[in-house]
């Protein structure tokens, strides 16, 4: 997950469901978590399936979660081998029981994605599907693609063929791909989708141009215009911060550090995790904990539910408070703070672990005599972001 931006990345059969809703040409799929269920699931599908595991992370096949079934009493063995497995980390509860495909003539890779850096989307396209379209890019680039695409003008058959072509697709299928390329477009659209991945995308022996595999990501903060998404999310593997940071409205994301963020205001909190990372380099090497955004409104009570969520966090070891004062004033900042502080002691939480803030901006001044005034034992205030952030780091490593 991207700091700052939340995202679902979806499994496999989720990412096919969706492709089939907008036209992409799929082979037929469900999902199961029993073994017994594949039996007749791969009868539905003819007599013989293919046995995928459902899991976000790429090397299925090679880690064995890839299997042919040539028969029902087949499918149930191998979704009992699979079912359970780990693969890089990640236990396999669910298969997927995929309709098998002809013989494959040909592999593609086809996408689009959200280009933060040229603030613009991007449609990558090559004739070297089936493998890690990194390696490509990296070992042959002249084989990968990149064609800008702008979101007023959306993607036409006609800017379809410019990709297909500057991919350099053979002529027999170019405009199969090219109306793929369309169909994929409305799906990124329509979705809300920060990417729309086939890998595979297959020419089979009949001449047909199908995806054989799929990824998507969707962008959650989207999820007011799409609540059928809700459904599609990964409740069962979700981090339990992250579904408890949720479930109080909180814009939060758990990363693998000590110090623990909160700030107000995404660019903001982009910016503290990059000065906390760069003053942990002096303090044994500790890293951001977190990020997250408590948004304009630091009421006590947003204050209190983003510390219980940090301090719930047994990897922190301090927390680092940066707040400027805008809408919101410093000094109901550091009213929040002080009362957040009451607020989880009340509720019999164990509050012990040292935070270092940072007040500047509307009000800054004020807030800072509440906080000196409070004299929280727990409490250390600073008012540079660049000394508390090595305050926090200090803190985190004395831990």
């Amino acid at each position: 997950m991207e700091k700052g931006r939340t995202r679902v990345d979806l499994f496999e059969y989720q990412a096919r469901d969706l492709f089939a809703k907008h036209g992409v040409p799929v082979l037929a799929g469900e999902v199961i978590d029993t073994p017994e269920a594949a039996r007749e699931a791969t009868e539905r599908l003819g007599g013989k399936s293919v046995v995928k595991a459902q899991v976000k992370v790429g090397g299925r096949g090679k880690a064995g979660g890839v299997k042919l079934a040539a028969t029902p009493d087949e499918a149930v063995a191998r979704a009992t081998d699979i079912l359970g497995m780990d693969i890089k980390g990640h236990t396999v509860h669910k298969v997927m029981i995929a309709e098998t495909a002809p013989e494959i003539a040909e592999e593609y890779y086809v996408s689009y994605l959200l280009d933060r850096t040229n603030r613009t989307f991007l449609a990558m396209a090559s004739v070297a599907g089936g493998m890690d379209i990194e390696e490509v890019a990296a070992t042959t680039p002249e084989k990968l693609a990149k064609v800008p695409v702008d979101a007023n003008d959306g993607v036409s058959i006609e800017k379809a063929r410019e990709i297909v072509a500057q991919a350099k697709f053979p002529a027999e299928v170019a405009e199969q791909v090219a109306e793929v390329m369309v169909t994929l477009w409305k799906t990124f659209i329509a979705e809300d989708a920060l990417l729309v991945e086939v890998n595979p995308l297959a020419k089979v022996a009949d001449g047909r141009v199908i995806a054989l595999d799929g990824k998507v990501s969707l962008d959650a903060n989207a999820d007011f215009r799409q609540p059928e998404h809700e459904a599609l999310e990964d409740k069962d593997s979700a981090n339990p911060l992250e579904a408890a940071a949720k479930a109080k409205g909180l814009n939060y994301v758990k990363l693998d550090g000590q110090v623990g963020i909160i700030g107000n205001g995404a660019g903001l909190v982009m910016s503290t995790l990059d000065v906390v990372a760069y003053a942990g380099e002096k303090h044994d090497g500790v890293k951001p904990a977190n990020f997250l955004d408590i948004g304009g409104g630091a009421s006590a009570e947003v204050m209190a539910d983003g510390l219980e969520i940090i301090l719930g966090d047994p990897d922190v070891k301090s927390v680092f408070v940066n707040v400027f004062g805008g809408i919101t004033a410093c000094d109901e900042v550091a009213k929040g703070i002080v009362q957040a502080l009451e607020l989880l002691k009340s509720k019999g939480e164990d509050v012990n672990k040292p935070l270092v803030v940072r007040l500047d901006g509307n009000n800054a001044e004020l807030g800072r005599k509440i906080l000196s005034d409070a004299n929280h034992p727990l409490v250390q205030r600073v008012d540079t972001m660049d000394g508390a952030a090595d305050k926090a780091a200090e803190l985190a490593a004395a831990k």
